[in-house]
């Protein structure tokens, strides 16, 4: 194997090389299709230097499979579902693709999955989050690397439901967070705790006085432990804003999920804080995310994110299923990647063959507060591994 200097100068030559040049018909096209502008934006960032980097890594720094080469296409959804299932038809039609990956937003995604059907191509949703895309609303050509809503509930119960809790969710009023609550409501029957309310705001909300009023009111009369649960995506997250209003009057601590390490400065002020979480880079020990975070933090000056690993592992999903169906046909990528086990930034995952869903391990966490680092940090409590966790099957039967 030529060495790593030469290796990374050949993967940047064929990068530039496939976005900028015509590409042939021996090229394995990969169209790139994510909200690259728009308040996701930071997210869509993260996936794009994750899933270059995980084509580089999976190729050993050539950018070629069997030896072809690799062209990426980028196309802008601009968080917008209608340009994003243009785009992606564009992709197919006129840059004939032989795959996609993307988008960011849950609401595009959902655009986006007939389109994959009707060009009879495979669109590897990351990071889009909703249930419904590896569920009611799935098709054959639809898989997944990034997590769903069942999986960020369930392992979210397990951190936070026991006998006697009451939760009080706040969410955005889309599919994401919609779905999110859903799943969530679910995954809390086995674990004795209470949903006793479910608050939704528009996705730019800048205010959240009232729905935090609201939340107040529906907890603080409950017995027991009492948590407010808080699904949110992008900008404007309210943890801190709420935390500014006192919540611990009430006797009600605020919990959530894991997020990018921007967002997470706000948990800063909530030392001991538990949730469950999809990625951080300190807690995976394996030799993929070793290379990960040593080379992002090279070249970027800073430690990968949370969607720098989805993209990677975008990466390498589609390396391995084309190098397993030894051909960039559908079909033949279909058949090989159902089923089919790969190694991440994350360790194991597995595409499940009833609905393309990627199984993968979730880590529970509890925040520590370093004064050395911008961030709260998520110290690991369990990894709940793909045996831990039952993820419900929703596609149509």
């Amino acid at each position: 194997m030529m060495p790593v200097s030469r290796r990374l100068a050949a993967a940047s030559l064929a990068c530039f090389v496939g976005l900028a040049g015509a590409a042939s018909a021996e090229d394995i096209r990969i169209a790139h299709v994510y909200g690259k502008t728009g308040a996701l934006e930071a997210y869509a960032k993260q996936s794009h230097i994750g899933l270059m980097m995980g084509l580089e890594y999976a190729t050993g720094g050539t950018m070629e499979i069997d030896g072809r080469k690799i062209v990426v296409i980028e196309k802008d959804t601009q968080l917008k579902p209608d340009i994003g299932k243009a785009a992606l038809a564009e992709a197919y039609g006129d840059d004939d693709a032989h795959i996609a990956v993307g988008p960011v937003s849950s609401g595009v995604a959902l655009a986006m999955l007939p389109v994959a059907e009707e060009y009879g191509r495979i669109l590897l949703v990351e990071p889009a989050v909703a249930d419904s895309i590896t569920g009611e609303n799935w098709n054959r050509y639809i898989f997944r690397t990034g997590r769903n809503s069942s999986q960020d509930a369930i392992a979210n119960a397990v951190a936070l439901g026991a006998q006697g809790v009451t939760i009080a969710t706040l969410a955005q009023d889309y599919a994401f967070g919609r779905d999110g609550v859903a799943a969530f409501r679910d995954a809390l029957k086995d674990t004795g705790a209470t949903l006793a309310f479910e608050e939704y705001a528009p996705t730019d909300a800048q205010d959240f006085t009232a729905s935090a009023q609201r939340i107040f009111d529906a907890l603080k009369d409950k017995p027991g432990r009492k948590f407010l649960f808080v699904i949110w995506a992008g900008a404007n997250n309210p943890i801190g804003k709420i935390k500014a209003m006192e919540p611990e009057r009430f006797g009600i601590e605020i919990a959530s999920g894991g997020n990018i390490l921007a967002a997470m400065q706000a948990y800063k002020a909530l030392p001991g804080m538990e949730g469950a979480t999809y990625y951080y880079y300190e807690i995976p020990q394996n030799p993929i995310n070793d290379w990960l975070v040593s080379e992002h933090k090279k070249r970027h000056n800073s430690p990968p994110d949370f969607f720098t690993a989805g993209g990677m592992s975008a990466g390498i999903a589609i390396v391995e299923a084309i190098r397993k169906a030894g051909s960039t046909d559908t079909d033949a990528l279909i058949a090989a990647m159902e089923g089919m086990e790969f190694e991440t930034p994350k360790g194991k995952m597995v595409f499940r063959p009833e609905d393309h869903q990627a199984l993968q391990s979730m880590y529970h966490f509890k925040i520590r507060v370093d004064p050395e680092v911008d961030w709260g940090v998520p110290e690991l409590v369990r990894e709940l591994k793909i045996e831990d966790m039952t993820i419900p099957i929703k596609t149509k039967q």
